[in-house]
């Protein structure tokens, strides 16, 4: 074994060893994300990250967008500056927890039965931890990776990025200066078929998204009288429609490949208008993949009235909506079908769906980074039916991919583990992801 393999040998090593504690650390700061202009917590995590990588002698910037609504940026200079750069982002806020709800403390980064547990365990302080081990060993041992590489560790994901990502790309876009491609959350884990093959699903599509508020105008009367004019009944049948409508399947060139990259491993063929049976066989990832092959609308929020005996004059409701690449017009004229004349519809946040090819370089670097890792490995595209932040760096031209590797058990029902209760990490999971990107930035 050469010098230079056995130091980067006894780094990965190292840097395995620190992953868990990173992870702990990070879900200990509470950054919840209420989805409003508070954020707390989001300000001490920029400040632990930038303590993290100024330890090792990076120069890192704190961008504070909002107060206590904080980022953390830094550029490292790779072998070859005339190659484009390679951006690495993660978010620091997670959704609330209710700890009455939880075995485990959701903010105690309780490492317990081989797995660390807390929210962001999986979305995503993994990821963060994961980079930051990663990138410290490096450093420390002079291990410069081929290109530049931006990292950047972002506030406000779980609520459209309004004070992260897309802060930073509206007001700071020269830090992404000659970055093209990049890596970011929900890619790159495992889904094992048999003891022959385990696919790696890497996402090379999100869905876009409408969050929408419905509101019917009624005839506001007494409780006690007959009113025909009821804009809690218009708006609830309104409301129910939508929530049992089936859209039609669109299938997008990412979902096509991943249904191909399916058939080979089942060895059956796949009819994308009756995949109950297949689903079935994908265990917990079916919720993921179930929702990608069509638009979808979730009613989520009810609210009428002010007292019993009072008829209100108005009712609205709150939708979540998501929509396929290249399917975003047919999504809101099949929604004012469905809703009818009397809704109105307004949208409070949307952004565009974004799809790539599942090919050049730095897929090569994925899938030499898994293979030399796991030899059962069998990389695929996939599409996330929820959102990131590479919807903002998308606007900077950078090509995105979802890539935080990570090995796990079968029995591990990872799509619950998002934004549900008592969410967790394998360690070992960790320790394999740490292996794989620093193979992956060896050779991207």
């Amino acid at each position: 074994m050469s010098e230079s393999v056995s130091a980067a040998a006894a780094g990965t090593g190292r840097a395995e060893d620190e992953v868990v504690e990173l992870c702990s650390e990070l879900i200990r700061i509470d950054t919840s994300n209420y989805g409003d202009h508070s954020g707390p917590g989001e300000r001490a995590a920029a400040e632990y990250v930038a303590q993290k990588l100024a330890e090792v002698g990076l120069e890192p910037q704190i961008f504070e967008s909002h107060p206590g609504r904080a980022s953390t940026v830094v550029r490292i200079e790779g072998e070859d500056r005339s190659r484009p750069g390679l951006l690495i982002h993660g978010h620091t806020d997670v959704v609330p927890a209710n700890a009455a709800d939880w075995t485990r403390d959701p903010f105690g980064g309780e490492v317990a039965d081989g797995c660390v547990w807390g929210r962001g365990a999986v979305d995503m302080k993994d990821m963060d931890a994961m980079t930051l081990a990663v990138v410290r060993e490096r450093v420390r041992s002079g291990r410069k990776p081929p290109r530049d590489l931006v990292l950047a560790f972002l506030a406000d994901e779980e609520a459209g990025g309004t004070y992260g990502a897309r802060h930073l790309v509206d007001n700071h876009a020269d830090l992404f200066e000659g970055v093209t491609e990049a890596i970011g959350e929900v890619g790159g884990f495992s889904f094992t078929v048999d003891e022959n093959r385990r696919l790696y699903l890497v996402e090379t599509a999100e869905k876009g998204m409408h969050w929408m508020r419905l509101t019917v105008d009624g005839t506001a009367g007494h409780g006690s009288m007959t009113n025909k004019d009821n804009a809690i009944t218009e708006l609830s049948e309104a409301v129910g429609r939508l929530g049992r409508h089936q859209f039609p399947v669109r299938l997008t060139k990412s979902v096509r490949g991943f249904l191909d990259e399916l058939s080979d491993a089942f060895g059956v063929e796949l009819d994308p208008e009756d995949m109950e049976e297949t689903l079935a066989r994908l265990g917990g990832i079916a919720r993921m993949i179930g929702t990608t092959l069509r638009n979808t609308a979730a009613p989520t929020m009810l609210n009428a009235g002010y007292k019993v005996n009072v008829i209100p004059g108005q009712a609205t409701a709150h939708v979540d909506g998501r929509f396929l690449p290249g399917y975003e017009e047919e999504f809101l004229a099949d929604l004012d079908r469905v809703l009818g004349p009397r809704v109105k519809r307004e949208t409070l946040h949307s952004d565009k769906a974004l799809e790539t090819d599942f090919d050049g370089s730095l897929v090569d670097a994925m899938r030499s980074a898994l293979k030399a890792e796991d030899p059962i490995s069998h990389t695929v595209p996939y599409m996330l039916s929820g959102g990131t932040d590479a919807k903002s760096f998308s606007d900077l031209g950078i090509r995105c991919f979802g890539f935080a590797p990570l090995q796990l058990p079968p029995e591990l029902d990872f799509a619950g583990m998002f934004h549900g209760v008592d969410e967790r990490v394998p360690v070992d999971g960790l320790r394999f992801g740490v292996r794989v990107l620093d193979r992956f930035l060896d050779n991207c």
